[in-house]
């Protein structure tokens, strides 16, 4: 692969410290952006979904709503990339997240690289949840996800804003898509359980390069990253409800 097309994907953090309950570090959302202008992820103390979205960093909390969240607020984990499409396809109408899984795999060149996938179109309802504010002592997300209400949006026009993980991957990331959603007006999104689309297309970034960032704390230092029931916790945070 000419070395022109790389492009690199930046993580602070591991999704496996995630679900072990460390949800505090010093990685505020300026530096993230610094970064990438495209991505995914939380806050400290799980307080909201992030997504970044041209190159504005938005928080989304257990109600639904989104606001524009400020350049010191932290983040434990994230994932961001500076988006260039390298594939772009319209997607069949009427397309349920399954199913646009299945039309995705067919146009990605192979599943050992990780993709950023943005889906812009009009959705006939996005169905999500939203983690909501923790407080110490922490719980494993696996407890803390407990809480989150489920939120479904109906014929709205947004985004999904996702990135695809190799399997080998699994505790770095999430392994299959992580997807996160926000609408055309920027007021409101979730964490993507499933989706039925009216209309409307896939743009994928193929990354081939990873700077992960570990944190330089007490509680990641002593966290328990692989844990024997790693799969079955990352099935129950994510529902596993498709690939996109």
């Amino acid at each position: 692969m000419p070395t022109d097309e790389r492009r690199t994907l930046f993580q602070t953090s591991l999704m496996a410290a995630l679900l072990d309950g460390i949800y505090e570090d010093d990685m505020t959302t300026g530096e993230l952006l610094q970064h990438g202008d495209f991505g995914i992820g939380t806050f400290n103390a799980l307080d909201g979904e992030m997504v970044v979205i041209d190159g504005v960093a938005y928080r989304l909390r257990g109600d639904g709503t989104a606001t524009a969240a400020p350049d010191d607020a932290a983040t434990p984990y994230a994932v961001v990339t500076d988006f260039v499409p390298t594939i772009t396809r319209e997607l069949p109408d009427g397309a349920t997240r399954a199913e646009a899984s299945e039309a995705i795999d067919a146009i990605t060149a192979s599943a050992n690289y990780m993709y950023a996938l943005r889906i812009t179109g009009r959705f006939r309802r996005i169905t999500a949840r939203t983690v909501t504010r923790q407080e110490r002592p922490f719980r494993p997300m696996t407890e803390a996800t407990d809480d989150d209400a489920v939120l479904q949006f109906d014929d709205v026009d947004g985004t999904v804003i996702a990135f695809r993980t190799p399997l080998y991957e699994q505790g770095i990331g999430v392994p299959g898509c992580h997807a996160h959603y926000i609408d055309d007006s920027r007021t409101h999104g979730g964490h993507v359980l499933d989706f039925t689309l009216e209309h409307g297309k896939v743009e994928l970034c193929l990354c081939t390069d990873l700077h992960l960032r570990l944190p330089l704390t007490a509680e990641f230092r002593e966290a328990a990253l692989a844990p024997d029931d790693l799969h079955d916790q990352l099935a129950k945070t994510e529902l596993h409800a498709g690939r996109s």
